[in-house]
Formats: structure tokens, sequence, C-alpha cells
């Protein structure tokens, strides 16, 4: 299955977003502690997708061996991984992009992974700080060879996005689908 791995800051909203997508809100397990998330968590949607809720970079109420340790293992995955369609690189909506993101996007793009900016929590953000922050990272995709050149906006919250994001994860399953006949299963809705 074609996997879509959620990758982003401490508490930017991975796991929240997993469980908004899915309509099932206890799938991946949310906190307001930031570093909740230790491990890779996959979740097979219909048999059509894998997602992966990653352990989140930068800050985290943890000791820095344990830090060092998620972040290797969520880079461990992230090369040369046959199955990753693409990773949705979560970005928070309300507030600034961190040197630890650009740093995360060099990474993607020296690897050659596929990557697409999602905003989250853009339902905290004010209409005219939410429209700057969408052009803002509209133009750091284009800044990046391997960023898809859509940026999405996503609140798990009020649900906005969600429905767009779902056609995005779709047709990348689809396309999967398409260019492996007869190894997936019929077409399963999201959430």
């Amino acid at each position: 299955m074609p996997e879509l791995a959620f990758a982003g800051r401490s508490n930017v909203g991975k796991s929240s977003l997993v469980n908004a997508l899915t309509g099932r809100r206890t799938l991946a397990r949310t906190s307001g502690q930031p570093g909740r998330t230790r491990q890779l968590n996959f979740f097979a949607l219909g048999g059509r997708l894998m997602l992966v809720d990653m352990p989140g970079y930068g800050y985290a109420q943890a000791a820095k061996s344990l830090k060092a340790d998620w972040q290797g293992m969520m880079f461990d995955y992230l090369r040369g991984r046959p199955n990753l369609a693409r990773v949705l690189l979560l970005l928070d909506a309300r507030i600034e992009v961190k040197p630890s993101d650009i740093a995360v996007m060099e990474l993607l793009d020296l690897a050659a992974v596929s990557y697409q900016l999602v905003l989250t929590k853009a339902d905290g953000a004010k209409p005219a700080a939410l429209a700057r922050k969408q052009a803002e990272a509209r133009a750091l995709a284009r800044r990046h060879p391997a960023a898809h050149p859509d940026a999405l906006t996503t609140s798990a919250e009020s649900g906005a996005g969600l429905e767009t994001l779902r056609a995005v994860l779709a047709a990348i399953a689809d396309e999967r689908a398409a260019r492996n006949p007869g190894s997936q299963p019929p077409i399963v809705r999201l959430g």
C-alpha cells in the first residue's frame, strides 16, 4: 500500500489531523503536551492507503537522547522507503515557519522525497493572517524542488480543508493502483 507520512514539529497537530481525516477521534493518540508520539504509528485505510503518524521534531519535553532517537527513527524511515508516496509536512498556520521546518524541507529535497506542505490549526488564525500564511507556504513550496506546488490548509477542529486533503490522498491511492493493476482492493471512501 502507498504510505503517506504526517511529519512536523511537536504539537503541530499530526495525530489530530489523522483522527479528523478518518473520522475517528481516538485512532491516533493526541495530547496537549508536545512529544507524546514517540514511535511511527501505521494506520491502514480500507486496504488502499497507509497513514503514518510520525514523532514530531523540534521542541518536546523529553531527554535529549530520547529526542535524538525519535528524530533518527523518523529520518531512517524517510530514506529509501519504496512505499512512501508522499510526506505531508505540517506547519502551524498560527506561527512562523521555524528553522527546523526549513531543515526538514532541505533534507527531503536532498533525499528526493516528495512532500506537500499542509497548514494546520487554520481555525486559530484570523482571515488576513491566514491568507498571508497561505501565500507564504505556496512561495516556500515553490523554492524547494521536492515540494508539491500546492500547499493545503486544514483544521482538525472545524473540519476545514479535510475534504480537499481526502481528495488528495484518494488521488495518490488511485495513481498507485493504476500503476499496479490488481494490487489494490476497490475504492473505499476516506473518513
